[in-house]
Order: structure tokens, then sequence, then C-alpha cells
């Protein structure tokens, strides 16, 4: 069972992610994760503190992320490509966490520390697929290609025209194969 500083956290990116940064307030978070307010202000004293956690998860789903890229048998570009797809999830809960915080990547108090942590998880997705990769460019594209797929997500917007994620990805390796 998740400790209440993780159910506080979890809760919050909840409140993120399905109501927006409006909703949660230090009383929806401690009510959302099931703790006294207290008991919330014990670990993070303040709506800042609560953000900074969130960006702490982040960075540590990150680098936890980027050690499943360098781990997986079929490679970095295969795993970046299979979690940046509909419905996909990094098994260290980087896609979560991440999008929780870009919902409050335009707060006046938390902006400039979402930017610079958001910056902080794209070099380091980056810096796995270089493992891979050696042309510095083709590995920013097959990102951009995974950032592309997952924003189609975010928006609903369809994924695929007349080529299926399956030849994308076939393509990209033969890509990077050959690069």
């Amino acid at each position: 069972m998740a400790g209440a500083r993780d159910r506080v956290l979890d809760a919050y990116e909840s409140l993120l992610l399905d109501h927006g940064p409006a909703s949660a307030t230090l009383d929806a978070v401690a009510a959302a994760a099931e703790v006294s307010k207290g008991g919330l202000l014990y670990h993070f004293a303040s709506k800042e503190a609560l953000a900074t956690g969130l960006l702490d998860r982040l960075r540590e789903r990150s680098a936890r992320d980027a050690e499943l890229m360098r781990s997986d048998p079929d490679g970095p570009v295969t795993y970046y490509l299979r979690t940046s797809v509909p419905g996909a999830e990094s098994p260290a809960g980087l896609t979560r966490t991440y999008v929780a915080a870009l919902r409050i990547a335009d707060g006046s108090t938390t902006g400039g520390a979402v930017r610079d942590t958001l910056a902080e998880v794209d070099a380091q997705g980056l810096a796995a697929l270089r493992d891979e990769i050696d042309d510095p460019v083709l590995a920013w594209l097959v990102q951009l290609v995974g950032d592309g797929l997952y924003l189609r997500t975010l928006t609903g917007a369809p994924v695929t025209g007349d080529v299926t994620i399956d030849e994308l990805r076939e393509r990209l390796r033969e890509l990077v194969t050959d690069g």
C-alpha cells in the first residue's frame, strides 16, 4: 500500500489531470488522498511545495524510464515509440506525471520550475535515444516523432492515416540501423 506522501501526489496528479489546476486545492488534494489537511501539510507545507514534490517525482520517474529505455531488449527507440502511442504508459509511471506537470506549467509561481524540469526530462530521454543512435539529428527526430504521437493522444486527434504504428516503428528502426 502506498504511503501518505505517495497518496497525496497521486491525488494531486489525478485532480490536475481530471479537473485542471484550479481544482487542485490543498483541501481537495487532502480529501482525494484520504488524509487530513494536517497530514498533507506534514508532507507538503504549501501548494508550491506540492508542485515541487510533483516535479521531484517527475525527475525520479524520468530517471527510471531512461534506465528502462536503455535496458529494453528491443532498444531505446522501440521502447520510446511503444510508450508514446495511445493508451501506453511508461512502466515507470512517467507519462501520467509528465502530463500532470504540463497542467501547472503556466502557473505564475511554478511555471519556470516546471519548464526547467520538463527540459531535464526531455534531455534524459534524448540521451537514452543517443545510446542507440549516433546521429544527433536522427535521435532528435525520433524523439519528436514520439512527442507527436503522444500529442495526438492528448488532443484526441487521429494517430494514423495510411500508416500503422508498427509500420512507423519499423521504418524508424530501418533509418536508425542504416543511419
